[in-house]
């Protein structure tokens, strides 16, 4: 996982990768919720959001489970080995039930 941080903005983007011995274990949703606690609570950020290609619903799923909202597609603005992908934006804001 990493994360870019914008401090002064008070927002960041999470990104993750698994490997594929480790899907499907839920240990992803936990790093993300306790990513986003630290991010919000410890952090004191007002916004943090994360984007998957809509080609992958795990990660889809991944989002909804850790509270993010999805906010919209933005259309081929991910360049991948099989070529662009439309990309599905999910956030978490400050006050958000989680």
């Amino acid at each position: 996982m990493s994360s870019q941080i914008n401090l002064v903005e008070g927002n960041a983007e999470l990104l993750y990768w698994l490997l594929p011995s480790a899907r499907g274990t839920g240990i992803v949703v936990e790093a993300v919720r306790r990513l986003s606690e630290w991010g919000l609570e410890g952090l004191g950020l007002h916004r943090m959001s994360l984007c998957h290609s809509v080609a992958n619903p795990a990660s889809c799923r991944v989002a909804e489970k850790a509270g993010y909202l999805l906010e919209g597609t933005m259309r081929s603005a991910v360049l991948h080995a099989d070529g662009w992908h439309d990309v599905h934006l999910h956030a978490l804001v400050q006050g958000d039930p989680r």
